[in-house]
């Protein structure tokens, strides 16, 4: 069984910067893409970003490109969000996920997920 475990999440003010981790179980971290999501209050959890195994191909939401970046460290089993220039719209819940196969943008295209660490974005 995969566990994954978000941390880093707090109350910030706008326009500062947070770095989020997911903590992976397993030996097999490195053999699956991973992906962010959110979900803000009373709506769709939404795709953030994506990294391929190896790292060497990410991907992004429009409305966090040039903010956020995703990494990966395989060797300590972790992914990385790292966000900036936060804003009170990406106050949500932030998922970890690993993807299992299909469109990399896709919520159905991921079967592992973590709890979540929740983001505040106050202005």
């Amino acid at each position: 069984q995969v566990q994954l475990v978000e941390s880093g999440g707090g109350l910030v003010q706008a326009g500062t910067s947070l770095r989020l981790s997911c903590a992976a179980s397993g030996r097999t971290f490195s053999s699956y893409a991973m992906g962010w999501f959110r979900q803000a209050p009373g709506k769709e959890r939404e795709f953030v970003a994506a990294i391929t195994r190896s790292g060497g191909s990410t991907y992004y939401a429009e409305s966090v490109k040039g903010r956020f970046t995703i990494s990966r460290d395989n060797a300590k089993n972790t992914v990385y969000l790292q966000m900036n220039s936060l804003k009170p719209e990406d106050t949500a819940l932030y998922y970890c996920a690993r993807h299992s196969g299909g469109s990399m943008l896709l919520k159905e295209s991921y079967n592992y997920w973590g709890q979540g660490t929740r983001v505040t974005v106050s202005s």
